[in-house]
């Protein structure tokens, strides 16, 4: 998942696979022009056209969806990988929002859309920014390693001192330091102490703050980096993280000092929006991925592995397929500091044309090294801790589970439908969604091992948010199974939207 999560609650993930694919470029050219009975052009086959125009006069070919699946593959996506890691290297390191990296990202994007014969915009939309620079905690003239969470305030010039506040939690309370009773009692100015937990992070730092602190650290539930944020929280103090050890052997009262160097601007940035002139204006499918990077690195599988195979199969599919209804691609801005791109997209839709989207499917992280096969769990039935979505997000699932194990996965399990990627602002207007997702910063169980291979007991993604997300962090068979399956559950909506209710 792209983002930094802006709650104390840990991310659950999903599982996919595939079976036979077009092995070469030209082979592929060949059969899909024999399929479409459309002339092959190399390097530019698409799956046909069908002649229906912008007006939706096109007709569903059943057959689009196999052929489609058949057309894309894991090799094609990963040619675009390498564009966005060379982009990356070519400017900082990074995709990350508001940079030159992300601008090249979607020159390419745009280009290689246009050639293949899209209508594409590129909306602009305003956001907020964050770079941090230096974080140091010192504890009774110890350092102690610490990391600043996204959108915190910057201290002092030179840092604060004051001592620190554990705010004390029971082992029967879920929540801690989500309410505001939990900061009774500390000392004005103080740096309040407080486990991660349920809650928005920045919910904590603007009770702590309300309640006198002067600052913030959230201890975390393992030992590990925490990749988060305050999000557009008002009212927050300078906030940062330490690993669980770190967090245990901090004491009430000890003397410390923060400083955090943090730096947050207003930009402007863009989405990527192409449509096919063909099928039902009246009735759209929407496929979308982020195209953005953490600062950190290059984000080749989060989130370049999910824009990479969604761009393969807009490629394979062409401008002007025999569809349904209108297929629409979006690549957004801005969704690891909190969704931007998309919620500004979906606000901006009037309920015309917010009533016009069938469906939306998401995917985000689909070439994990020690890969799970995930499907969002649309209707809740397995209980992980999401919600169940607008009636035909059940669909959803169904569709791409069945894809997963056409493209050969054993067994694709539910991952929480909670709202943490692109597809939550479509399910918050009452849009149907589902998709894909390899893991993140979760652990690989041995049952999911057993299925699937990998290492148990290690997580999906060991890049996560970090400057190794590159491509030598991409499994090769994960992101062809996925591309796959993306492509076969896309190509039956596109032709056929039997169980996704019309609003």
């Amino acid at each position: 998942m792209g983002r930094a999560s802006t709650t104390g609650g840990l991310h659950r993930p999903r599982l996919g696979n595939r079976l036979v694919r077009v092995a070469a470029a030209g082979v592929a050219v060949v059969a899909l022009a024999a399929c479409a009975d459309v002339p092959a052009t190399p390097g530019t086959a698409t799956i046909g056209t069908t002649g229906g125009g912008s007006q939706g006069t096109a007709q569903g070919d059943p057959g689009l969806p196999q052929r489609l699946a058949a057309a894309v593959g894991g090799d094609g996506a990963y040619a675009h990988l390498q564009q966005f890691e060379r982009l990356a290297d070519a400017n900082d390191g990074n995709r990350a929002v508001g940079t030159p990296g992300y601008d090249a990202a979607v020159d390419h994007v745009v280009g290689t859309l246009r050639a293949s014969g899209f209508e594409v915009s590129t909306p602009s939309f305003e956001v907020r920014t964050f770079s941090a620079g230096d974080a140091r905690l010192t504890v009774a003239g110890a350092p102690v390693t610490t990391e600043v969470l996204g959108f915190s305030p910057a201290t002092p010039p030179g840092g604060l001192t004051a001592p620190l506040s554990l705010r004390p939690r029971t082992p029967q309370d879920p929540t801690p330091g989500c309410d505001a009773a939990d900061y009774a009692g500390m000392p004005a100015g103080a740096i309040a102490v407080v486990e991660r937990g349920t809650c928005e992070f920045g919910q904590k730092s603007r009770l702590a703050g309300a309640a006198g602190a002067a600052a913030v650290i959230v201890v975390n539930t393992e030992d590990a980096a925490l990749p988060a944020t305050v999000g557009d929280t008002p009212g927050v103090v300078p906030t940062a993280a330490v690993t669980r050890t770190a967090g245990a052997a901090l004491r009430d009262g000890q003397q410390a000092s923060l400083v955090l160097d943090t730096t947050i601007r207003q930009q402007t940035s863009r989405n990527v929006i192409a449509e096919t002139t063909t099928g039902d204006p009246g009735r759209v499918v929407v496929a979308g991925a982020h195209l953005d990077s953490v600062p950190e690195g290059a984000g080749i599988n989060d989130n370049g592995s999910g824009s990479a195979a969604l761009l393969e199969i807009a490629q394979k599919l062409g401008g002007s397929p025999p569809v349904g209804q209108k297929v629409r691609f979006a690549w957004w801005g801005a969704e690891e500091i909190g969704l931007v791109g998309s919620t500004k997209y979906v606000e901006g839709l009037s309920e015309a044309d917010r009533a016009r989207i069938a469906l939306y499917l998401n995917f985000d992280m689909v070439g994990s090294p020690n890969p799970g096969y995930l499907v969002y769990d649309g209707d809740d039935s397995d209980g992980l801790g999401g919600e169940a979505g607008p009636p035909g997000s059940d669909t959803a699932e169904r569709v791409l589970t069945e894809a997963l194990v056409g493209a050969g996965v054993n067994g694709p399990e539910g991952t929480a439908f909670d709202g943490r990627s692109d597809y939550g602002p479509f399910i918050q207007a009452g849009i149907p969604a589902g998709g894909l997702f390899t893991g993140a910063e979760e652990r690989k169980t041995p049952e999911q091992a057993q299925k699937w291979g990998g290492t148990p007991g290690q997580s999906y993604d060991p890049c996560y948010h970090t400057a190794c997300d590159r491509l030598t962090n991409i499994d090769r068979t994960a992101l062809d199974r996925n591309v796959t399956a993306m492509a076969s559950a896309i190509g039956r909506f596109a032709v056929d939207l039997t169980g996704v209710p019309q609003r």
